[in-house]
């Protein structure tokens, strides 16, 4: 008798052990450095970030592993767990390669919008996507049980976590509307449509922007309106913010360049799991949610900005709130959430330079430009099709018409790209394509390469060079601060716990599918992080 209840109780351990949380919630903080999670701590709540970092499990040392380090990269190798190379996404747009034209990440023409906004901001799907994320295996999983929402203001930011087999996808319009595309239905739920009906935006425009502490709180950031700042809608970077003068042209896109699109982004993702039931039977849902208004803020702003500061104080009560919300709701321990971000960011070079650092920044189209020039007097015609992305494309049409040597020209270039002070190295496709893994950069350029789409040189700057204007900041590169990005886990089977050892962004999605019990996502390089699959 004493020997089958053991055997029931092991059978019951072990079925327990099996049992997914009823939800778990993705959540990516645009243009988030790790140290933004120390910096402004001293002024933190108890149940924001630092309820994360206290009661989760926390990496302090998660890197992307591949370059361009820009948004809609870093979301997609987030949630597919590989890197550019395979999933397709080489940047937010670029010049293809295969096609000689710019795309975007997320067009699509066979698609048109629903809910409010233009057609074209929201003729958006996945379908550049090439690999399937752990939100699409979810989906599977479960046999189509199981609720996928993507949400952001940017579509990029909703669309590619979401995945393929996504239930809705939402992301913010001009108009103050979320909105979708009919590559997820023929027109929006009713939640969402009564949602975007109140006009919940107006309020915070209503309101303005002023600081949420005292001003003498802001003392981790540089003075309000310095040399490193740009202006925010014309407006000069002062607090307090009039948002309604700003508003005079009926553009709601302003919100994202404010903390209050992130409290505007956290009322719409409460209904949706109101609404749409998340957590609420046994079929595991998932709720991916990206907050941009940080990366808004840092690249016009600056990293060092009383702004960027306060948008920063306002997130953490967003995800105070958010927890307070999922325990009443869902239940506490029976969600699993994550919290990282897309990519990291670079200090404002203008500000490096004046504090003796060597360095300048380089100013969108001078590249382009001086490469042309160069083309133009060295081999009689303009051999470049198109800088961008650190990628030069040539001309084959133009080098046909003069019987240039392609190998000849592009040693040329890139002989010429090495003299200039910002450059590092120059890597030819074939020396992208035959890496070894021993060249450390050569390694992050390969990651991030598609043969297809790139191009047929690729320019890695040196530290602390970025091509972006004088003021505010960027990301892009393979150093450290671009790649250094929060990574914590909380909820459902999280023990408190933390790790300094050097971790790749692409070992989240696996290991979520390891957590899960469900399938690797199938472009993933299938390395986990044991710390977290060792907790039950």
């Amino acid at each position: 008798m004493k020997k089958k209840l053991l055997l029931l109780l092991l059978i019951s351990l072990g079925l327990s052990a099996q049992q997914r949380p009823k939800l778990v919630v993705g959540i990516v903080v645009d243009q988030m450095k790790m140290d933004y999670l120390y910096r402004f701590s001293n002024d933190f709540t108890a149940n924001g970030f630092k309820k994360l970092m206290s009661e989760g499990f926390v990496f302090e040392n998660m890197h992307y592993n591949y370059m361009p380090t820009y948004t809609a990269p870093g979301h997609a190798s987030i949630y597919t767990g590989t890197t550019p190379s395979v999933h397709g996404i080489v940047s937010n747009e670029w010049y293809s390669a295969s096609t000689g034209k710019e795309r975007y990440c997320t067009d699509d023409e066979t698609v048109t919008t629903i809910g409010g906004g233009t057609r074209q901001e929201g003729a958006m799907s996945p379908k550049n996507l090439l690999a399937t994320t752990i939100t699409d295996e979810l989906r599977l999983s479960t046999n189509f049980k199981g609720k996928v929402i993507g949400m952001s203001l940017k579509d990029r930011g909703a669309i590619l976590p979401a995945g393929h087999f996504a239930n809705w996808a939402f992301w913010y319009s001009k108009t103050g509307e979320f909105i979708s595309s009919t590559f997820y239905g023929t027109q929006l739920p009713d939640w969402a449509t009564n949602f975007n009906a109140q006009k919940r935006f107006m309020p915070y425009i209503d309101k303005g922007w002023d600081l949420l502490m005292p001003k003498e709180t802001y003392n981790e950031s540089l003075a309000d309106d310095n040399k490193y700042e740009g202006k925010l809608y014309g407006k000069s970077p002062v607090f307090p913010y009039n948002l309604k003068e700003m508003y005079a042209n009926n553009d709601a896109g302003i919100l994202r360049a404010t903390p209050f699109g992130n409290d505007l982004l956290l009322d719409f993702a409460k209904e949706a799991i109101d609404k749409e039931g998340l957590g609420s039977d046994n079929d595991t849902d998932f709720l991916t949610v990206s907050f941009s208004s940080t990366d808004y803020v840092g690249h016009i702003i600056g990293p060092r900005s009383v702004e960027l500061q306060d948008t920063y104080l306002r997130l953490d009560r967003n995800i105070a709130d958010l927890i307070a919300y999922l325990d009443k709701k869902v239940g506490k321990g029976n969600y699993l959430m994550f919290l990282t971000a897309d990519h990291a960011g670079a200090e404002n070079v203008t500000f490096l330079k004046d504090n003796k650092y060597n360095v300048a920044n380089i100013p969108f189209g001078e590249m382009s430009k001086n490469l042309k020039r160069f083309s133009t007097d060295t081999f009689g015609t303009d051999v470049i099709a198109d800088f961008s992305n650190n990628n030069v494309f040539l001309n084959r049409q133009a080098l046909k018409d003069k019987s240039l040597d392609m190998e000849k020209v592009k040693t040329s270039l890139s002989d010429y790209l090495m003299t200039l002070p910002q450059t590092k190295r120059v890597y030819s496709k074939e020396e992208i394509l035959h890496a070894t893994g021993n060249d450390f950069y050569l390694n992050f350029i390969a990651k991030g390469y598609d043969p297809r789409e790139n191009g047929d040189l690729v320019v890695l700057f040196r530290p602390g060079y970025i091509e972006y204007g004088a003021t505010g900041t960027s990301h892009g590169t393979p150093y450290s601060y671009d790649t250094h990005v929060p990574a914590i886990f909380y909820g459902w089977h999280i023990h408190k716990g933390i790790s300094h050892d050097k971790k790749a962004i692409t070992q989240i999605a696996p290991t979520l599918a390891q957590k899960l019990s469900i399938t690797f996502p199938n472009g993933s390089e299938c390395q986990v992080l044991p710390e977290i699959l060792n907790q039950q």
